[in-house]
């Protein structure tokens, strides 16, 4: 299909949609908003594991989906009348640069955790591999971002349990990262944001947004998603730095090594089982980790595959001890 084809087939507004980098500036508070509770949580001030699970985790996924959404609508936009090489490129070596410096940053600030597939790092790679997307009707990539999510969980296998394959996103141990957005199931948000883009302009809905002013309290909101890369580098080492000063001052109490993971093991549990239940397997899993010498591991973030299948193993024992005495009526 020629470029004057896939013009004809998606015909986007050529106007700049100011609603949409509103909504992308609205992503960005959001965003903001969830690091600055990260933040809270890495310097003691909030519980350990409160943004790990719970609504805090749903609140992650809803920001990192919005944005990688909002990647795909853009997408459509910049290139559907043909794609625009100089200006691709050029957005595409400035995102590639961005997410190595993150890259490199978080190494040697969190070497244990560091960011080697982040957000940035899907949408360098999302906003290529969507590029052989642009043709195909919209029904068709939607069908193809259900297929994309939808892998995650039936493709998982060992095979990608290598650390050089983690970037796909289909190993069986999750790996340790303060940012981990892999290729599954996330290129399937901007693929979803491809489709929706292609149906609205179908629909006629982007041709009224063009037409649409914004009220003027959301002009900030406007400016910060026309720079949102800006935004993304700078607000984060602003926040940490924030709190770091504020903790030189009224520090936090620190909580134990056991304090710390019964609170995450029981925040963790209380997604699928009950109070009793949880309870009961975090006595056990610190009780356990005690005994070899997990719990230290765990505070230095030894994260080998071998150590993961091992706390898997003792999850898997305490699970079945907890489920026993709680059907017997016996304390764990």
């Amino acid at each position: 299909m020629t470029t004057d084809a896939i013009a004809e087939t998606v015909k986007v507004p050529r106007k700049r949609i100011v609603a949409i980098d509103a909504a992308r500036g609205a992503a960005l508070l959001a965003m903001a908003s969830y690091h600055f509770t990260w933040d809270l949580e890495f310097f003691g001030y909030a519980p350990a594991g409160l943004t790990e699970f719970g609504g805090w985790k749903l609140y992650a996924r809803g920001i990192a989906s919005s944005f990688l959404f909002l990647v795909g609508v853009s997408l459509v936009l910049a290139h559907a009348h043909g794609i625009r090489w100089k200006g691709f490129w050029k957005r595409m070596a400035m995102v590639v640069a961005a997410a190595l410096a993150i890259t490199v940053a978080t190494y040697f600030a969190t070497p244990s955790a560091f960011i080697f597939f982040g957000i940035l790092h899907q949408i360098a790679l999302a906003s290529l591999l969507g590029l052989a997307f642009l043709r195909l009707p919209g029904w068709a990539t939607l069908a193809v971002a259900a297929l994309v999510i939808a892998a995650h969980h039936y493709l998982r296998s060992p095979f990608f349990d290598h650390p050089s394959l983690w970037w796909v996103g289909l190993s069986t141990i999750p790996p340790r990262s303060n940012d981990y957005v892999p290729l599954f199931p996330w290129f399937g948000a901007v693929l979803a944001g491809m489709a929706a883009t292609k149906l609205a302009t179908s629909a006629g809905l982007l041709a009224w947004l063009a037409d649409r002013s914004l009220l003027p309290a959301a002009r900030p909101l406007e400016l910060a998603g026309r720079h949102s890369l800006a935004f993304y580098l700078v607000h984060q080492p602003v926040l940490i730095a924030c709190v770091w000063l504020a903790a030189q001052v009224w520090p936090a109490q620190v909580a134990s090594l056991e304090t710390g993971f019964t609170n995450s093991c029981e925040a963790s549990c209380l997604e699928l089982r009950d109070v009793d239940f949880c309870s009961r397997y975090c006595v056990c899993m610190l009780d356990a980790l005690h005994g070899d010498g997990g719990l230290d591991k765990l505070s230095k973030a030894d994260q080998t595959a071998d150590f993961k299948r091992h706390v898997g193993d003792l999850a898997a024992q305490c699970t079945a001890s907890t489920d026993r005495g709680i059907s017997g009526g016996t304390v764990q």
